[in-house]
């Protein structure tokens, strides 16, 4: 009797839990149209908006359309923002006509061996010294009020490329701070070759202004010494450099994430956030393809993402969760992460009232049956995500190129590396092929080519994934052993795990 009872209990679970997922697939059915959603689609990746620049006045536009459908669907600012919009500070640079450093008889030049990132123009013979990593702790008891310094790049643990421009932003400000007249960072990495380095950095970059009240910045260099030669010559043997930098031209960008929330309906969980994310951005205007267009749309990459957020708030604005909503649209994810990084480091709300980031970020698709969910099998909530892409017909697998690092290139790893369950929807694709290359950071990413049928299952899948997370009253937590499974506990308390 007793087993039949259980069972019985264990079938009465399960039949509401199938009756109340239906239920809501309903109502997304029902509220989410493909001509309205589609609309959103095809004006964050239209012509006019010339591809989403950061760096550019066109993404004032995207995020002007974003802020306003977020109004429009009961999504409201943040009250610790006042608006829509977070500031974020931009730092735009282009490379010198002149970048020379003359050392050890060594004549080296921006391009070859040398890459003069951020900074002045500065000319005059220096003093350089060796300062291990450039952390705090390493210029204890060392003097470098006007001299060089010169680092290690990254850190021991921080050495993929978002990793080092986020360790070289931080390098910068503390040598700032400490009177330095420079700094430079001797590569050494071997994953990222320095060829590879030269063609994407030697170009106008965008980075986050890490002093912006400051006029000013210090010259900031890589060096390339991937034996490490370089490094110890100048600390034993030479540590004076001549530095000859001209032609730089800097200028600060304002920039803006776009932030909205929908309140939860639990007197308890509506303290709690689910963060829905997305980037805003793409790459602008490129080198003209066959057909002479030259504007990357970036529809894939990453307008589908955003236009989920924005179907997200018309939905939850008529069907709050238990849990509240938070909307967060990022700029300059392609310029390296950079506005999730600011809200991340400068969060409007606790980081510990986020329970869980479901970000949306796309390189392509080449399988319509499913969705790929980068950093599926991380952690506790991934049942909502499988059974809501399955009432949609859908499949969610877990990363099938992970020797892509795609869980470290995209906005979510901002979050994670502070301890918030953090994985990433994309779209299907089963190897990251020449199918997905084939629109990748192209000027062919355009909406006229996307199976907009399965754009529509994908929406409402991730919709729902949202809605079930938010409803559960478990909160999602990494699995046991995960990488980030010490940084949840230190966010979250010992016992969140």
């Amino acid at each position: 009797m007793n087993r039949k009872l259980v069972s019985l209990g264990l079938f009465s679970v399960l039949m509401l839990s199938f009756f109340s997922l239906r239920a809501q697939k309903e109502g997304i059915e029902a509220i989410i149209t493909k001509a309205e959603a589609v609309s959103h689609f095809k004006f964050l990746a239209a012509d006019e908006l010339m591809g989403r620049d950061p760096a550019r006045p066109e993404i004032d536009v995207a995020a002007l359309y974003i802020a306003n459908q977020f109004e429009k669907y009961g999504a409201q600012p943040l009250e610790q923002i006042g608006s829509y919009y977070q500031p974020v500070p931009f730092r735009y640079s282009s490379p010198p006509s002149v970048g020379t450093v003359y050392w050890n008889n060594d004549t080296l030049q921006h391009g070859e061996e040398l890459l003069v990132l951020a900074g002045d123009d500065i000319a005059g013979d220096f003093e350089a010294v060796v300062v291990g990593y450039g952390l705090e702790e390493d210029y204890e008891n060392v003097e470098v009020a006007g001299k060089w310094v010169v680092v290690r790049v990254g850190a021991p643990d921080r050495l993929s490329p978002p990793q080092l421009f986020a360790a070289g932003r931080e390098k910068m400000a503390l040598a700032r701070s400490k009177g330095a007249a420079g700094l430079i960072e001797m590569y050494n990495v071997p994953t990222t070759p320095w060829s590879l380095l030269v063609n994407y950095l030697n170009k106008p970059q965008l980075g986050l202004d890490t002093d912006p009240d400051a006029e000013e910045s210090i010259p900031y260099l890589w060096m390339k010494d991937l034996t490490g030669e370089r490094i110890q010559a100048i600390r034993d043997e030479s540590s004076q450099l001549q530095i000859d930098i001209r032609g730089k031209i800097n200028r600060k960008i304002p920039g803006k994430n776009v932030v909205a929330y929908i309140e939860g309906t639990d007197e308890t969980m509506r303290d709690e956030y689910l963060m829905l994310s997305a980037h805003y951005d793409h790459v602008g205007i490129g080198a003209p393809n066959a057909e002479g267009d030259s504007i990357y749309n970036g529809a894939r990459d990453n307008a589908v993402g955003t236009a989920a957020l924005i179907q997200a708030a018309q939905y939850f604005g008529v069907h709050p969760p238990k849990r509240s909503i938070l909307l967060c649209a990022w700029t300059a994810e392609e310029k390296g992460l950079l506005g999730s990084s600011y809200f991340a480091d400068n969060p409007p709300v606790e980081l510990s009232d986020i329970v869980y980031n479901l970000n949306i970020d796309n390189a392509g698709y080449n399988d319509t049956t499913l969705v790929t969910v980068i950093g599926l099998g991380r952690s506790s909530a991934d049942h909502h995500i499988q059974e809501a892409a399955r009432a949609f017909g859908l499949e969610a697998i877990a990363d099938p190129a992970p020797e892509q690092g795609l869980y470290d290139r995209s906005d979510n790893v901002n979050f994670a590396k502070k301890g918030i369950p953090a994985p990433t929807f994309s779209l299907g694709f089963t190897a990251f092929d020449a199918e997905i290359a084939k629109h990748y950071h192209q000027a062919s990413d355009e909406v006229s080519n996307f199976n907009l049928d399965y754009a529509i299952k994908y929406w409402k899948s991730y919709i729902l994934s949202a809605q079930t997370i938010a409803n559960d009253p478990q909160q999602p937590l990494w699995i046991e052993g995960d990488k980030y499974e010490e940084a949840g506990k230190s966010l979250y308390g010992p016992h969140s795990n």
